[in-house]
C-alpha cells in the first residue's frame, strides 16, 4: 500500500457584516471571514493538505482568487473538486486531523455538523475526521479577533 501525508494551513481576516463558515457549517457570530470565496479556513486547509500530499500545488493554483468562477463559492464545492482530483490520481482519504485557532465563537456545538459535512464529501466516516479548536490566549491577530487560522493534516492511501 502506498500512503501520502499532507499538511495545510489557511488564514483569513475577520470583519463585521460577513458570514462565518467553518467546516462547511454556518456559525452564528458578529464577525465572519473575509475572502474571495465563503472564506471557510477549515475547508481550505483540508484542501491544501490533500493537494500537498500528492504534490498537486495549492488551493490558489486550482481555484484562483482572480477568477470570477470562484467568487463567493461555497467551499464545500472546492473540497469536493479537490477530492475529485485526489481520487483521479487513484487515492482515497484515510483520515483528517484539523485545528481551528480563534478566540470567539466557541465551535464545540458545531463540531458534529462539521465532521458530518467533511466526512460526506471525503467519503469517510465522522470517526475519521478530527476537528479541534484552540484560542491563542488573546495573543496575535487571532487573539485580537482580527482573523482566524486553521491547520489540517490528511492521510491518503492508494486505492
Amino acid at each position: 500500500m502506498s500512503y501520502r501525508i499532507g499538511q495545510g494551513i489557511d488564514f483569513h481576516q475577520l470583519a463585521e457584516g460577513r458570514e462565518l463558515w467553518l467546516g462547511g457549517v454556518k456559525i452564528p457570530h458578529t464577525k465572519g471571514a473575509v475572502g474571495h470565496s465563503d472564506a471557510d479556513v477549515l475547508l481550505h486547509a483540508i484542501c491544501d493538505a490533500m493537494l500537498g500530499a500528492l504534490a498537486l500545488g495549492d488551493i490558489g493554483m486550482h481555484f484562483p482568487d482572480t477568477s470570477s468562477e470562484f467568487k463567493n463559492i461555497d467551499s464545500k464545492i472546492l473540497l469536493q473538486r479537490t477530492y475529485d482530483l485526489v481520487a483521479g490520481k487513484g487515492y482515497q482519504v484515510v483520515n483528517v486531523d484539523s485545528t481551528v485557532c480563534l478566540e470567539q465563537p466557541k465551535i464545540k456545538p458545531h463540531v458534529a455538523a462539521m465532521k458530518t459535512a467533511i466526512a460526506g464529501i471525503l467519503r469517510i466516516t465522522e470517526d475519521d475526521v478530527s476537528v479541534k479548536a484552540t484560542t491563542t490566549e488573546q495573543m496575535g491577530f487571532a487573539g485580537r479577533e482580527e482573523g482566524l487560522v486553521a491547520y489540517a493534516s490528511v492521510l491518503l492511501q492508494k486505492k
